[in-house]
């Protein structure tokens, strides 16, 4: 860390909050592989009911969601939500115990749409407290190093996912991510108290209950993050699909499936943690954030164009085929790294530069509307996705056509990067220094 760009006062909440986003997503993913491993027992074909039911819920909560920011400060919110995800998080331990009985489908379809909800109210509501306490200019400096203090937890969770679970199984997994949440929710708590210290604490946001969702479709910046989330989830979704099939033809066992997912959750988060010290830092600094969103759009165009390319020069075989395992395997190396490469940057890079622009909106689209965006519409994208893939699948689609259909996302994410930083609704950026 370069101590020079680290101001005074700053110390302190910086190291919070990067504590916070460590135990946030050390307990995350830990969860991630556990569910990752469902997916993988029955195969693509079942994603879309695992989105179906997901994006369904996502609708019936989105007012919920609303209806609690509009009437709880914010300490209320964060330790109700909270509190709730790690009592559920016990709950979940008798299912994965009786796995086998209870079926990788039907469990697999609840844990997808329990996980999407953990995201909403976990994830996505510590960003944007963030996007609450800290100015435009601070994020452009302190987000990836907060970021950074996540993409260690990042890595520590499939670490120990991949150490333990040969030996414990899944279900005390569950145990460990809720007391990881646990002491993330102390460590908030401080944090926002701190926050408000000498001052009135924030109040509740108020409003309309369903405020996010007519922000997304009356406020130009929303529209393109809504945009953005489509785009950059259909390049990431198509590598998931892709490699659920693969796991379910090669790993028998929910452990070996969820250790498999742990390893490439590992590497993924390795890169995440070098854009973030880097590349992401010197590019937000430098030069703002859309263009960390143009550099993405490139690096993506790169993956899916080579993946496109093995697959045109029948170096694998069309993916939906029954008995072609030795097709696939070779196919699975190139499939691998796209997957990985895709996640690094989407963490590493593209949401680091989210939240920096995030700054800048109104306090009530920092929550309702930037969770609208990352709930809602995250997982109708993956639900029409996912479809998609069962309809090309049935005509016979193979992998170097869907891998060019992704790569013509990426163009997709680079025009959003280079106009979203001017749409409307956004504020002018706050003060360059002073802490939260």
């Amino acid at each position: 860390m370069d101590r020079a760009d680290i101001r005074k006062g700053e110390w302190q909440p910086l190291m919070l909050s990067a504590l916070v986003f460590f135990c946030v997503l050390t307990a995350y993913y830990i969860i991630r592989p556990v569910r990752d491993q469902l997916s993988g027992a029955v195969g693509s074909i079942s994603l879309p009911l695992f989105y179906s039911a997901t994006f369904l819920a996502m609708l019936a909560l989105t007012p919920v969601f609303g209806m609690l920011v509009s009437r709880f400060a914010r300490r209320r919110l964060m330790f109700w939500s909270y509190s709730f995800f790690i009592v559920c998080l016990f709950a979940f331990v008798p299912a994965f115990v009786y796995q086998e009985q209870i079926g990788a489908r039907l469990l697999g379809t609840v844990f997808f749409v329990w996980t999407s909800v953990f995201n909403l109210f976990v994830v996505s509501l510590f960003w944007s407290l963030m996007a609450d306490l800290w100015s435009s200019h601070q994020a452009r400096r302190l987000f990836p190093l907060i970021g950074l203090g996540g993409t260690l937890g990042a890595i520590a969770g499939p670490a120990l996912t991949s150490l333990l679970v040969g030996v414990l199984g899944d279900a005390p997994l569950l145990v460990v991510s809720a007391l990881l949440m646990s002491l993330a929710l102390g460590v908030l708590l401080w944090l926002a108290i701190a926050a408000d210290a000498g001052r009135t604490p924030a109040p509740p946001i108020g409003g309309s209950l369903l405020a996010g969702v007519k922000q997304v479709f009356t406020q130009p910046f929303l529209r393109y993050m809504a945009v953005l989330m489509l785009l950059s989830d259909g390049t990431g979704t198509l590598a998931y699909a892709l490699m659920a099939d693969y796991v379910k033809d090669h790993y028998d066992t929910a452990v070996a499936r969820t250790a498999f997912y742990g390893h490439l959750d590992l590497a993924a988060n390795l890169m995440v943690i070098v854009l973030q010290f880097g590349p992401t830092r010197w590019l937000l600094t430098r030069f703002g954030p859309g263009a960390c969103l143009v550099t993405v759009a490139g690096v993506n165009l790169l993956l899916f164009g080579a993946l496109a390319v093995f697959g045109n020069l029948g170096l694998s075989v069309p993916w939906h085929d029954a008995g072609t395992a030795a097709g696939m395997t070779l196919a699975v190396p190139l499939l691998a790294l796209v997957m990985v490469g895709n996640r690094g940057f989407l963490y590493g890079m593209v949401a680091p530069a989210s939240n920096a622009l995030y700054t800048r909106a109104a306090r009530e689209a920092r929550y309702k509307g930037k969770n609208f965006v990352e709930t809602v519409i995250w997982r109708f994208g993956d639900l029409v996705i996912t479809s998609g893939l069962s309809l090309l699948k049935t005509a016979g689609v193979g992998l170097g056509l869907l891998a060019a259909l992704s790569a013509s996302l990426s163009l997709g994410v680079g025009w959003i990067g280079a106009r979203v930083g001017r749409s409307g609704g956004l504020q002018p950026e706050r003060g360059r220094s002073g802490a939260p």
